[in-house]
This record gives C-alpha cells, sequence and structure tokens, in this order.
C-alpha cells in the first residue's frame, strides 16, 4: 500500500469517526429533548390532573351549598310568614375535616326586585302599571326610560315600534334571565350594572317590602319619595313587616300611598338566587341558581 493511499485511508476513517461522533451527540440530544418532554408533559399532566380533581372536589362542595340553601329556601324561609331581610350572607370556613377553604352562600329574595316580564301582560298587551313603575325605576337610577320601550318590544309578540329602532332583532317573548337585558337594544354593559341589582325575571310580580332596596319601593308610586322608602327600610330593621297592612304604621304611609300598591306587595319571597362559591387554594368554583320555595328550579349556571 502507497503512502498516499495509507494517507486516504486514514483520513477516510476518521472522517468516519467523526460522522459516527456527530451521529452519536444527536441521538443523545434527540433522547434528552425527548426525555425532557416527557418529563414536562407527565408534570403538566399532572398538574392539569389536580387541577381537575381540585376543581370537581370543589364543584361538589359548590354544589353542597345550594343543596344547604334548599332546604333552607323550603324549611326555614318557607314556613315563616314573612321574608327578612332581602338577603342572607353565610360562609363555612374548613366545613370538613379533608377541606381546607371557605364556602360561601349568597341567598337572595327575588320579591324583593323588581320582575321586568310583569310589563307585558300574557296577552301581549302592556301592562301600564307595571310599565310606569319600571321608567320610574330607571329614573332613580339615573338610566335612560326608553329603555322601558326596548324591553316592551323585546317582549311583546306584536311588530309594532314604540321607538324607531325597537323592533329590530327582538325576542318577542318573556326573557329567561336578566342576562338577556345585554342582547336589548338601548342597554350596555354599564346600564345593565346599574340595572341588574334590582330586577328579576322570576316570581309573580309582588314586591316584597321587607326586602325591597329604595329605588324598587320608590318605582311603586310616584308619591314615594326617598324620604318615605328610607322610613320603609328604617322601620322594617326594627319591626319587619309581617303584613302589608302595617306599611300603614310607617309616618306618611296613608290610604292614599298605600292604597293604590296595596295589590303590588307582599312581605313573603316566594323565590330565592342563590350563588354557592366554594374556594380551596386558589381555585374557586361558583354555582348560581333560582330556587322557589317548593325547591323547583328554575335556573342554574356553574363557573
Amino acid at each position: 500500500m502507497g503512502i498516499s493511499n495509507f494517507k486516504f485511508q486514514i483520513s477516510n476513517l476518521r472522517n468516519h469517526d467523526g460522522m459516527a461522533l456527530i451521529l452519536t451527540l444527536m441521538v443523545l440530544a434527540l433522547i434528552t429533548a425527548m426525555v425532557t418532554e416527557f418529563a414536562y408533559g407527565v408534570y403538566a399532566g399532572t398538574n392539569t390532573l389536580n387541577n381537575w380533581y381540585d376543581s370537581q372536589r370543589l364543584s361538589v362542595f359548590a354544589n353542597s351549598g345550594i343543596n344547604m340553601a334548599a332546604i333552607f329556601i323550603s324549611g326555614t324561609l318557607s314556613s315563616s310568614s314573612f321574608t327578612y331581610p332581602g338577603f342572607f350572607d353565610m360562609d363555612f370556613e374548613n366545613p370538613t375535616k379533608d377541606f381546607e377553604g371557605v364556602i360561601n352562600l349568597r341567598i337572595e329574595d327575588e320579591n324583593s326586585k323588581f320582575n321586568i316580564n310583569t310589563i307585558v301582560y300574557s296577552n301581549g298587551t302592556i301592562n301600564e302599571e307595571a310599565y310606569n313603575s319600571f321608567k320610574r325605576l330607571l329614573s332613580n337610577l339615573s338610566l335612560e326610560t326608553k329603555i322601558a320601550d326596548y324591553v316592551a318590544d323585546w317582549i311583546d309578540p306584536d311588530t309594532e315600534w314604540k321607538l324607531r329602532d325597537s323592533e329590530e332583532g327582538v325576542k318577542n317573548a318573556q326573557l329567561y334571565s336578566i342576562d338577556e337585558l345585554l342582547l336589548i337594544k338601548g342597554i350596555d354593559r354599564a346600564a345593565y350594572e346599574k340595572l341588574s341589582p334590582y330586577i328579576t325575571v322570576y316570581g309573580d310580580g309582588l314586591i316584597n317590602i321587607n326586602g325591597a332596596e329604595k329605588p324598587v319601593l320608590m318605582s311603586l308610586s310616584d308619591n314615594i319619595t326617598d324620604e318615605l322608602a328610607q322610613r320603609v327600610v328604617d322601620y322594617r330593621k326594627t319591626i319587619p313587616f309581617e303584613d302589608i297592612s302595617q306599611l300603614q304604621k310607617v309616618a306618611g304611609f296613608d290610604l292614599t300611598i298605600y292604597g293604590p300598591i296595596s295589590a303590588r306587595i307582599t312581605v313573603k319571597g316566594k323565590y330565592f338566587y342563590v350563588k354557592a362559591s366554594a374556594a380551596s387554594g386558589g381555585i374557586r368554583r361558583i354555582i348560581e341558581a333560582v330556587i322557589g320555595t317548593g325547591k323547583d328550579i328554575k335556573y342554574w349556571r356553574e363557573s
């Protein structure tokens, strides 16, 4: 073998070894990447699984909160001759040995709010009394009263326009939930946030004077001023109303005011909004429902 040929063989061998080394390093790098990705996947998967487990567990506790509220509504509130106050807040910290967290319950009397579905009768005609009350409520909240026309056209089945554009894209049926207000022309997010605490779509439309806030009380009549509404609030703090006729004991509520509104008020709630929140370790589950005194569920949402 010549010198030149020998040098070629050595060079070729070196090139072969270099390629082998490069291939080996590439394989090691690939294996390392695969191991790293697998380890991260296991870690992420485990975290996801743990979060899912914790979320489901919290959902169970929130659901238990709804069940507790349903028992309270169908038992204590149903058997009472009147409902006071207009809302209840309950907190349960570390309710069981294996749960470190908090369950919060918020129960609101829907009869303490104004039922916007009542502004249109079931036959499709306008309920002038309720319609005017809704306009007063809007005015009390410094909102445009034309919102009442947009809502009325959203509900009523006819095609007669109360405003130039109030029949565009309407539902022609009652609202299923107050969230629908965001679909109605003339109601933006700001107006919705201001109005939503005082309205409902549940119940018979009677307003519970034991829980109604001042804007709702004032919506009942043009003659109920801010001062008179405050007197109602102050009175019930000391002596809750057990009968609607008791309203006449509040200074200023003579027959000229009490008479016209007596058929539209009550002292007892029939439907209640419930918000059950379960939180632990930075994770929270919320269930919202509307429950009747007979345990009938009208609304349910979980988030």
